[in-house]
């Protein structure tokens, strides 16, 4: 979904170091961007810092991924997630409206906003309800409706909520990273030939990191309205499903065992991103099959590093 109408504009990234912000900043260049990409060396909480760099890169788009972003950290570090979320939202919106007032700026929220829904339900529209249950959820919420505002006051801010993507390079805080690897490692022999596992009821709505970052870029053409959009597919899967594709595709069939410090009550998670078809084409490409392929390769690669390492060598 590129353009070369959009060959040199410039862009700043945060947080381009993590999940997301790994394939977004190549696909930025391919596409002709000029790309600032910054990390943990910006700290999104500073005002003062933010608005400095900016003044600097004078970005005409902005992404702003900087985010903690693992549900269960944030239950054991809510300070650390309000002031990463929150606070670092709020310091963004602000330098951008100080420092960079013409930019277009993407804040990316989260599907948590929407809490669950019960099982069999429509999916989520950007019109739905806001419940938010966890930390995590709740500071990228605030920061949500915190963009709304200055929305209001006339930046040209886009609020993004993007449904559960996966891919190459995840951690494995997540689910199906965490499958993935798993799944890697006992091919390796590197563990038992047992799985640990939460919840295999949940119902979530999952894309490939490739779609997702084709909606971001998608967005950020300035003739798409500044607005709210769900980045989803419209298709709930079980997550147990997506774990036996996986040891389909290793020929495994080890023992599945429930961690209880993974258990959570079953969710429903689906989302509608009509609003986002609308207004820019944009649908999802890939099979999740090929994404979760392409996930247990990435961890094989991995495993493969650690056992020819000199380390993994030694007696």
């Amino acid at each position: 979904m590129g353009s070369g109408s959009l060959l040199g504009v410039r862009a700043l990234i945060t947080g381009a170091s993590g999940f997301v912000g790994r394939h977004l900043v190549p696909r930025l260049r391919d596409e002709g961007y000029e790309v600032e990409a910054t990390d943990r060396e910006l700290d999104v909480t500073d005002v003062s810092a933010l608005s400095a760099r900016m003044a600097a890169v004078r970005p005409e788009v902005i992404v702003h991924l900087a985010a903690q972003s693992s549900v269960p950290s944030s239950w054991k570090s809510p300070e650390l997630t309000y002031r990463i979320n929150y606070l670092g939202s709020r310091s963004i919106l602000e330098a951008t409206a100080t420092a960079a007032p013409e930019a277009r700026l993407l804040v990316i929220g989260s599907s948590d906003e929407y809490g669950s829904a019960e099982p069999g339900a429509s999916p989520f529209t950007e019109a739905s309800p806001l419940r938010p249950q966890s930390p995590y959820a709740r500071t990228k919420t605030a920061a949500d409706l915190l963009a709304a505002r200055y929305a209001d006051r006339g930046l040209d801010v886009v609020r993004v909520r993007p449904f559960n993507h996966t891919g190459p390079g995840q951690a494995p805080d997540f689910v199906l990273a965490s499958f993935a690897k798993q799944v890697a490692e006992i091919e390796g022999h590197l563990r038992e030939p047992v799985l640990r596992v939460g919840n295999l009821g949940s119902v979530r709505d999952f894309l490939d990191i490739g779609d997702v970052i084709d909606a971001y870029l998608s967005l950020l053409h300035r003739g798409v309205p500044a607005d709210v959009y769900n980045v989803a597919s419209g298709v709930g899967t079980p997550v147990g499903e997506h774990l036996h594709t996986l040891l389909d595709l290793a020929g495994l069939h080890p023992s599945i065992e429930v961690d209880p410090e993974r258990m959570r009550p079953a969710d429903f998670s689906v989302g509608d991103a009509t609003r986002l078809r609308r207004a820019t084409g944009w649908k999802p490409q890939a099979p999740i099959a090929g994404t979760l392929e392409r996930t247990l390769d990435y961890w094989r690669e991995q495993i493969r590093a650690i056992q020819s390492s000199p380390k993994a060598s030694r007696p």
